[in-house]
């Protein structure tokens, strides 16, 4: 006999505008905002090979966590969009979620431990619209990504102009979401359909290793994700890479860079044993260890988000523009 499920029809969803708000569209940061002093060579080295990596036509892969959006550092995305410095971003289903809130409302984010003790945390009715993005997608067999950009773009959102989703869709350049069921505020909706995420999710999976596959020479960029971003970018480089050597090329010689807050040492560039806890911290092993170890090279940034993305920004904007 089957397990019994919980009966989502016995929810009751909230409108957005009775939600308090973590964040609104006055929050995000315009692209000259001053921003703190931040000396980095490591930071001005991807800056580098970043450029570099787009003058030879190679990757630039942006893989981010939801706090990149909830930080307000979306008009810095969508720039380096505009200008083909980013040729694909990777998001996980906060992302989706925060991206789509901020433009068909303008605010997002609410205080987990407060909605959390009346059971309302995440159980807001137009926060659903993603897992109608996910059913379109499904039904037309393209990616979350790609459905939730277009609809965020040909919807009358009043604050579509501050979507990452939407603003790569108008580009043409690909926006993958990477989706963990369970992991998200929709998927508790009596809307959610978990069989048309897995579809569109996985589709937007497969795009991303053909980008990875394009790697050779290109950049990778970890930015606040260290589960997500690590595990999938792991997998379609193996896929890539079992495709290349079959054909004679090889994928060795790119650049990963990782974005987060933990301090790690200095020789970041030797994974710690496992009986380190930082052994379990994906991205330093993943991505700054074990997939450059045999001709890539890594950087590792640690700082706020709000200070390094505005910076890297400047810094790629001012070397294409010499």
């Amino acid at each position: 006999m089957p397990y019994p499920i919980f009966d989502r029809s016995r929810l009751h969803l909230r409108p957005l505008d009775q939600r308090e708000h973590d964040v609104v569209v006055e929050d995000l940061y315009e692209l000259d905002d001053p921003v703190p002093p931040f000396e980095s060579e490591e930071l001005a080295a991807v800056a580098q090979r970043m450029v570099a990596a787009r003058r030879r036509g190679a990757a630039v892969i942006l893989m981010m966590g939801a706090h990149v959006v909830k930080a307000g550092l979306s008009r810095f995305v969508i720039d380096l969009l505009r200008r083909g410095i980013v040729s694909h971003v990777a998001g996980n289903g906060a992302v989706a979620i925060h991206d789509t809130e901020l433009a068909m409302i303008g605010a997002t984010s609410e205080s987990v431990s407060r909605y959390i003790r009346a059971g309302q945390f995440g159980l807001w009715q137009e926060s659903g619209v993603v897992n109608e993005f996910a059913q379109q997608a499904a039904a037309e067999g393209i990616g979350l990504g790609e459905a939730a950009g277009r609809a965020i773009w040909e919807r009358d959102f009043p604050h579509k102009e501050i979507s990452i989703l939407a603003s790569a869709y108008q580009l043409g350049v690909p926006v993958t979401i990477h989706v963990g069921i369970g992991c998200d505020i929709v998927h508790a909706h009596p809307n959610c359909d978990g069989a048309a995420l897995g579809a569109s999710s996985y589709r937007d999976f497969l795009t991303l290793a053909h980008s990875v596959s394009q790697l050779e020479g290109g950049v990778l960029l970890n930015v606040g994700t260290a589960i997500m971003g690590p595990e999938t970018y792991l997998k379609a480089l193996s896929m890539a890479r079992n495709v290349a050597q079959q054909e004679g090329c090889e994928i060795r010689h790119f650049t990963t860079a990782v974005f987060d807050l933990i301090p790690l040492p200095d020789d970041y560039h030797h994974q710690p044993p496992k009986s380190n806890p930082f052994y379990y911290f994906r991205p330093w092993k993943t991505i700054l260890v074990r997939t450059v170890a045999d001709g890539g090279e890594s950087f590792y940034i640690n700082a706020d988000h709000r200070v390094t993305l505005p910076h890297l920004h400047r810094m790629v904007t001012s070397m294409i523009e010499q």
